[in-house]
């Protein structure tokens, strides 16, 4: 139904006051509409009844007003201008009141008829206009990205290939460290596309100067990883199109002249030494304890207990640290003396990781038992602050480390940690010690009791190179002569600490 402005309602709408005459809520004709002057403002739209829903309004010069009204009773009017378009009744959208105003509702109207007086359809007009628009937007929005590409620095393309192209087992949390700590600082902000040779010598040879050889070989080895992987994506691959920077390094030239990259860590611990560490404990915590209060602040603090039994059952399992100091609660059996390794907390690549059951000696389950007394409300055997994960599995070596300061390279002491000799064993004459030496003094112990090498490894979760038939078709998992194994070590370690007879000669 079409309206006109002398249907609006009487005097009972607030909204509006006409200066003429109330006209009763009827239809009347055009003409009457016409002879009374009055044409359609805001505040007249704004009077129209919500029952008028569905109904037309004229707006003159083939303007046509749809009323709608929402859920809400709100109401608003859609604009449509009529016209012929090759001998077809054609609308134009001119917009909706009052999301538009009535004045830009009928410059859209005055602006399509000034397109049709000129044989420009304005509906096909403004179609155009808006491909056009999006057009010129898609473009910027290339033209942009082509320069952001262009212009990926160094930390970009490390960042990608960090997120898409390696996956560690530890998350790539020592990439990210020791990026950080050595590459970043020099290459982080260049641009791909100027990176040069010596910028990634100048990483490198600072690392070799701190004599740090196989950290810096392993650099060298992520840092081709990365270039390799870039080589062959967009936007890199651009990018580099001058070639890699690091196919220009000879890696030999750069590493210290007496770097061995075949040499083995030959450390263990000998009797002496196993015996004297545990006197170090011992003697730490007695004298701590027995400083009066007030002033223990002058008195080093013994090492945690928890990191004293961490160091123990690597001796004792001969597992590594990492294993050890990722451990649940739930994967330790006290009762039975089991202790149950999941795969996934096993070093190793993906395809190659096995979980490993140890079988606890006397000693080893010992060990478990204090540290329950001392972790058992918690999740994690070793957890850190917030008691809702592991520690962090550097934090035994670290420790170790920083007890060990005649053996380091350092400008000065490191800042909030300890810096002492107190784990120095024998002198020194044999050199630093690690928490993964306790791995190897274990099976070199075992092996001089003269135990069976494939056993050996077999306690240890090595992999066993064996034809892929016997994978197929045997499956023993040596449960028990690997228990009698671990207790056998058990009891060379408290033999040890006991002060029997040494035969650390037979270790050499």
């Amino acid at each position: 139904m079409k309206r006109t402005i002398d249907q609006l309602p009487t005097a009972k709408n607030k909204a509006i006051s006409l200066s003429v005459a109330p006209i009763a809520e009827t239809q009347t004709d055009k003409k009457t509409h016409s002879k009374s002057g009055l044409k359609w403002d805001p505040k007249r739209l704004a009077a129209i009844p919500a029952e008028w829903g569905g109904d037309q309004i004229q707006d003159g010069d083939g303007l046509v007003g749809e009323i709608r009204v929402a859920k809400s009773n709100a109401v608003s009017i859609r604009y449509r201008y009529a016209f012929k378009w090759k001998n077809k009744n054609t609308w134009f959208q001119c917009g909706t009141w009052p999301k538009k105003s009535l004045a830009d509702i009928r410059k859209s109207r005055d602006d399509a008829q000034a397109l049709l007086s000129t044989g420009v359809n304005p509906t096909d007009h403004k179609n155009a206009e808006k491909i056009t628009n999006q057009t010129q937007i898609e473009e910027i929005i290339a033209q942009a990205a082509t320069a952001d590409n262009e212009n990926k620095t160094f930390f970009d393309m490390y960042t990608d290939w960090k997120k898409n192209g390696v996956k560690r087992k530890d998350g790539n949390s020592e990439i990210e460290r020791s990026f950080e700590k050595d590459v970043l600082p020099k290459l982080k902000n260049i641009p791909v596309k100027n990176l040069t040779e010596k910028n990634l010598r100048e990483v490198l040879s600072a690392m070799a100067d701190r004599d740090v050889g196989r950290s810096t070989e392993q650099r060298y080895n992520d840092l081709a990883q990365l270039f390799n992987w870039a080589q062959k994506r967009p936007p890199y691959r651009k990018l580099l199109v001058e070639g890699n920077p690091l196919d220009l390094i000879d890696i030999d030239i750069i590493l210290p002249n007496d770097y061995d990259p075949d040499a083995v860590r030959e450390r263990i611990l000998y009797p002496r030494d196993i015996r004297q560490l545990r006197e170090v404990f011992i003697a730490m915590g007695t004298t701590y304890d027995e400083t009066p209060a007030g002033q223990k602040y002058g008195v080093p603090r013994p090492m945690k207990k928890e990191n004293q039994i961490a160091l123990w059952i690597c001796l004792a399992t001969m597992c590594r640290i990492g294993e050890l100091l990722m451990t649940k609660w739930k994967d330790v059996d006290l009762k039975d003396g089991i202790w149950t390794v999941p795969k996934e907390n096993v070093k190793g690549s993906i395809r190659n990781q096995k979980s490993q059951t140890v079988a606890l000696s006397s000693f080893g389950l010992k060990q478990f038992k204090e540290l329950h007394a001392l972790t058992g409300v918690t999740p994690y055997c070793f957890p850190n602050t917030k008691k809702n994960n592991h520690v962090d599995l550097k934090t035994v070596s670290k420790i170790v480390g920083d007890c060990q300061t005649m053996f380091k390279k350092q400008n000065k002491p490191l800042k909030g940690r300890r810096n002492d000799n107190s784990l120095v064993l024998n002198s020194g004459q044999d050199g630093n010690w690690t928490p993964h030496d306790l791995r190897r003094t274990g099976s070199t112990m075992l092996q001089a009791m003269g135990e069976d090498t494939n056993m050996i490894d077999r306690c240890q979760n090595h992999k066993i190179d064996e034809p892929k038939t016997r994978a197929h078709y045997m499956h023993y998992k040596y449960r028990l002569p690997k228990r009698k194994i671990w207790e056998r070590l058990g009891l060379e370690i408290e033999n040890i600490f006991a002060g029997k007879p040494d035969w650390q000669d037979q270790y050499l």
